[in-house]
């Protein structure tokens, strides 16, 4: 078992598996793109980064360990969909296969409660006097980024 990467729900497990710290990926799966964050190797700030075309999984992965060897990522932590109840319905068990296919390249995974992400970038975005073009296109980064903070603040604050 200690050769397969950590895939789990659990901060703490996450946080123990990356003793040193170090860069993480974030990643918002939606139906047509997959929106991008990254962090800082200390875990204090996220920023959206690019937003991807979502096509056949092997060249979203390309993309993704592009990415990742670009930033020197330790960590993906990807966006959990799950129902407002908690419950996992369809689009939580995609990010859960899609989290088991990006095992593969060794790196460990935090999925994380991405409920309400999309809203909150949203209004992030239309604080800032963000055109419905300029939002449509960069959304999915955003909603990336709120993930990617939300996990971050957790693993960095140590209240697991």
């Amino acid at each position: 078992m200690a050769d397969q990467p950590l895939i789990t729900e659990n901060a703490g497990e996450f946080r123990d598996a990356l003793p040193e710290g170090g860069a993480l990926i974030g990643l918002d799966l939606g139906s047509k793109t997959i929106g991008t964050a990254f962090c800082d190797a200390g875990w204090s700030f996220a920023t959206a980064g690019k937003t991807l075309p979502k096509g056949k999984f092997s060249k979203d992965k390309a993309a993704i360990e592009a990415l990742v060897a670009e930033r020197s990522v330790k960590g993906v932590v990807i966006g959990l969909p799950l129902n407002m109840d908690g419950t996992a319905g369809p689009r939580a068990q995609a990010s859960r296969a899609f989290a088991r296919n990006l095992a593969v390249m060794g790196l460990p995974v935090l999925l994380w409660d991405e409920r309400w992400s999309t809203a909150s970038a949203e209004r992030d975005m239309i604080a800032q006097d963000t055109s419905r073009r300029k939002r449509a296109e960069r959304i999915d980064s955003h909603a990336a980024a709120v993930i990617l903070q939300g996990a971050i603040d957790r693993l960095a604050g140590g209240i697991l």
